[in-house]
Parts: structure tokens; C-alpha cells; sequence
């Protein structure tokens, strides 16, 4: 039975790690000059929003986010960082409202998601002070390299909610070349105590796959769930 298995998934795993090595490459071709420069040129040049936004990851968060949005009431979503809309295609949400810094990103989930008149797409620089009952931040902390940015996000993100934000990122400070350029960890939690803290963490959900090493079976990425204080 074991040998009758490995032959005929055999291939299926050939395919499987071509596929990773063909997006390796893609992206090894993006050259980085700063955060929302290699986005949009990732983008642009047929790229994804990556390992995190399909399969077991996606399924993993949205379950969570679902079950949350029912479970509370969410009326509208917002979300910083929309990327290629592979994630959202697994959301049931009332009313959406994605952002993101590339515009190859917006157009291509405005196609997407065309017949689908409760989702509306915007460039991040078309924000206009829009607010929601939830606002989102899935994947995107890690990649804001730049301090300036990173903090312009942050205030955006929880100046966006009325209710609830929800952070599904890493929450420590990576070492200094011990990533990919566009990658930089950061102990975030720090700066909603320092800068929002109006905000109270509600609950920390640890990942159902957490990082052992493979960033294609685990990440180090865990759910923040903050409620703003009443007044």
C-alpha cells in the first residue's frame, strides 16, 4: 500500500515543488528599492500575495474571521493590505472595503471581484477617513520595512475602526539581515500600548500551523484580536 501511495502522488509532489521553486524565482527577480515599490512591481509582474493567502493558511484564517464577523455583528470590514483577493474569496462579510499599496493589486481584485457589489477596492492613498466596524491587517505588518511606514499604518489602521481591529502578524523584532529585505519583524504590540492605547488586546489566538522552519507548512504569524475601550 505504501509503495502503491508514493507512486501515485509522486508526481503530484514533483509538480508541487516545481511550482514552489517557479514563485521563488519570480520573486527573486523583484528587486526591492522600498516596501510599496516591490509590491506593486511583485504585482505587476504576475506575483501573488503569497504562502500565507492560500490553502491551510487561508482556510485557517478564514474560519476565524468568519465565525468572528458572525459572532459579533460586523456590519462593515475594512481591511489595509486587500493584495491579490485570494484570501477575501474565502470571507463572508456583510460589506468590505480593501485597501492596498499597489495599484496592480486594486485592479486585479476590482476584476476579480467585479459581480460582487458588497466589496469595493481603493488605492491606500485614496483613503479618506472611512471607518468600519472591523478593521483588518492579515499578513501586511511584517512586510513594512520602513519605520515611517510602519507607523503611518498603524495609526491608519486603528484610526479606520469603531469597534474592533484585528492583526494577524508576527509579534517580535527580527535581527537586522536575518530576513528577506522585504521582510522585517517587528514586536508590534508595543506600539498599540505606546501610541493607541485606547485599544486593549482582547485575545492572542496562537497559529493552528506554527513556524518550525518551512514558511510552506508554518508561519510565525499569530492572530491579535483589539477591542476599542468604551468611553
Amino acid at each position: 500500500m505504501k509503495a502503491f501511495l508514493i507512486a501515485r502522488f509522486a508526481p503530484l509532489a514533483r509538480l508541487q515543488k516545481r511550482y514552489w521553486r517557479w514563485q521563488s524565482s519570480r520573486r527573486a527577480q523583484v528587486e526591492f528599492a522600498n516596501s510599496g515599490a516591490y509590491w506593486e512591481s511583485r504585482y505587476a509582474q504576475g506575483g501573488n500575495s503569497g504562502v500565507g493567502s492560500y490553502a491551510l493558511f487561508a482556510e485557517f484564517k478564514a474560519e476565524l474571521l468568519n465565525a468572528f464577523v458572525a459572532r459579533h455583528a460586523i456590519a462593515q470590514v475594512m481591511e489595509f493590505g486587500c493584495g491579490d483577493g485570494n484570501q477575501l474569496s474565502l470571507a463572508q462579510y456583510p460589506a468590505y472595503l480593501g485597501f492596498d499599496i499597489s495599484h496592480s493589486a486594486v485592479a486585479a481584485c476590482r476584476q476579480r471581484f467585479a459581480d460582487d457589489s458588497s466589496k469595493r477596492f481603493l488605492h491606500v492613498s485614496e483613503y479618506a477617513g472611512e471607518t468600519a466596524d472591523l478593521a483588518l491587517s492579515l499578513d501586511v505588518i511584517y512586510h513594512l520595512v520602513e519605520d515611517e511606514v510602519f507607523d503611518r499604518y498603524m495609526r491608519q489602521l486603528f484610526k479606520a475602526s469603531t469597534r474592533y481591529v484585528i492583526v494577524y502578524a508576527s509579534n517580535f523584532d527580527s535581527a537586522p539581515g536575518s530576513t528577506e529585505p522585504h521582510v522585517r519583524h517587528r514586536a508590534f504590540i508595543t506600539w498599540v500600548k505606546t501610541q493607541a492605547p485606547a485599544w486593549q488586546l482582547l485575545e492572542h489566538i496562537p497559529n493552528r500551523y506554527p513556524y518550525r522552519g518551512d514558511y510552506k507548512t508554518g508561519s510565525p504569524a499569530d492572530f491579535f484580536i483589539f477591542q476599542k475601550a468604551e468611553a
